[in-house]
C-alpha cells in the first residue's frame, strides 16, 4: 500500500521556521518530524511513500536526495497555495489501489494493521483515525457551593474526538471528490453519503502545530529515552531507521 503524506502547506503557525523550510522538516531530536512519521509506517511494513509537497519543497528534495536504504519515495509538486483535497487529487494518477493518507505534522503509535482491518470490515470508501480531545487549558472543578475541589491540567474530554489523520481511502473515492479542502469539503460529503468511518485510537498522538509543540515532543522523546509514537508497534521490517530515495518526481 502507498502512503501519501500531506506536507506542502505553509505552516504559518510555525513561523519563522516555515519561512525558510517546510513545516514537515521541523526537527525532533535532530530528525525531521516527517522522518519520524514515515518510521511509524515503515516499522509496520509500509515503505512506499508519496510526499505531496509544495511550500519550500526544494528543502525536502535536498534532504531525501542523500540516499537512504529501504524506502521508495516520490516527491510530488502539488503547488505552494494548494489546499489539502487538491494536493491529494494531484497525486491521484500515481496511486494504485487502497492507500493511506496522513498529515505531515502529527505522530502517533497507531496500529495500522488494526486500522486496515477496521476499514475493510466497515466497508466504506474512507476511514479516518480519531483521538479523544485534550483541552488546551487546565480546568477547575468545584462543588454546588462553588468551593474549588481540584484542578485538572489539560484533561482529556472523553466524549469528544478529533481528526488525527492516519486515513485509509479506497481508490473509488476520487469519483466523489469535490471541493478544495479535505476537511471542509471531501470528508463531510463522504460522511453525508455514509461512506466515512472513524477508527478510535487511544494510544499516543500529538501534532506539531507550533514551536512549543516541537519543544514538547523533544521533551517527551528525551524523557522516554525513545519515541513514544513508536511504543508498542510490532516491527514488520528491519528498515526502521533508514530511508532510501528510489524515485523523486516532480509533477506540474
Amino acid at each position: 500500500m502507498q502512503v501519501v503524506i500531506l506536507c506542502g502547506g505553509k505552516g504559518t503557525r510555525s513561523y519563522p521556521f516555515t519561512e525558510y523550510s517546510p513545516k514537515a522538516m521541523m526537527p525532533i531530536g535532530g530528525t525531521p518530524i516527517i522522518v519520524h512519521l514515515m518510521r511509524i509506517y515503515a516499522v509496520q511494513g509500509f515503505t512506499n511513500f508519496i510526499l505531496a509537497a509544495g511550500h519550500r519543497q526544494e528543502i525536502l528534495r535536498d534532504y531525501f536526495e542523500r540516499g537512504f536504504a529501504g524506502w521508495n519515495i516520490q516527491i510530488v509538486d502539488t503547488g505552494s497555495d494548494t489546499d489539502t483535497a487538491q494536493r491529494l487529487e494531484r497525486c491521484a494518477r500515481l496511486i494504485h489501489g487502497r492507500f493511506f493518507v496522513t498529515y505531515g505534522d502529527g505522530v502517533g503509535n497507531v496500529n495500522l494493521g488494526a486500522l486496515l482491518n477496521f476499514h475493510k470490515a466497515a466497508g466504506g470508501l474512507a476511514t479516518l483515525t480519531t483521538v479523544p480531545l485534550r483541552s488546551q487549558y487546565g480546568t477547575v472543578a468545584f462543588d454546588s457551593s462553588k468551593r474549588v475541589c481540584r484542578f485538572e491540567e489539560k484533561p482529556v474530554i472523553a466524549d469528544r474526538f478529533i481528526n488525527a489523520g492516519f486515513f485509509v481511502f479506497e481508490p473509488a473515492v476520487f469519483r466523489f471528490w469535490r471541493g478544495s479542502s479535505l476537511e471542509q469539503d471531501v470528508l463531510p460529503a463522504l460522511a453525508e453519503r455514509g461512506e466515512l468511518y472513524s477508527y478510535l485510537h487511544h494510544g499516543f498522538w500529538k501534532s506539531m502545530d507550533t514551536s512549543k509543540d516541537q519543544q514538547d515532543l523533544e521533551k517527551l522523546q528525551s524523557l522516554n529515552g525513545s519515541a513514544p509514537w513508536l511504543d508498542g508497534l510490532e516491527p514488520k521490517t528491519a528498515a526502521t531507521n533508514t530511508v532510501d530515495l528510489a524515485l523523486t518526481e516532480k509533477i506540474a
